[in-house]
């Protein structure tokens, strides 16, 4: 178990350091077929070092694949709603790989306030 302190770090750093321990890249017998058997918690999520302009500017899309049901989301509102631990686990999945590991990679993801 590999525990991260995102106390004021930035949203792209912590989520990098949690990608590639989800992977597997930390260690010397990566394999890219494999998911390693390692759970990463990430502490004080809420502690993170994001500017109100990004809370206010960054948004998220969403589409359930009808016709005109793109919607766009932005940061503090999914924060104001879900917490800060949605904001992580959605960086985090945006940088692991798009395929059939990604999900059960994702089950390894613990994030706290």
């Amino acid at each position: 178990m590999k525990t991260i302190d995102a106390q004021n770090k930035t949203l792209g750093r912590v989520a990098t350091e949690v990608a590639m321990t989800l992977m597997g890249k930390d260690t010397a017998g990566y394999q890219p077929n494999t998911i390693p058997e390692k759970i990463v918690h990430v502490i004080n999520a809420s502690k993170l070092k994001i500017s109100e302009k990004k809370k206010n500017q960054k948004m998220y899309k969403n589409h359930t694949g009808y016709a005109g049901s793109l919607t766009y989301t932005p940061m503090k509102k999914i924060i104001e709603q879900k917490g800060y631990q949605q904001i992580v686990k959605k960086a985090v999945r945006g940088m692991l790989p798009d395929n059939k590991l990604r999900a059960r990679m994702l089950k390894n993801l613990k994030v706290t306030d």
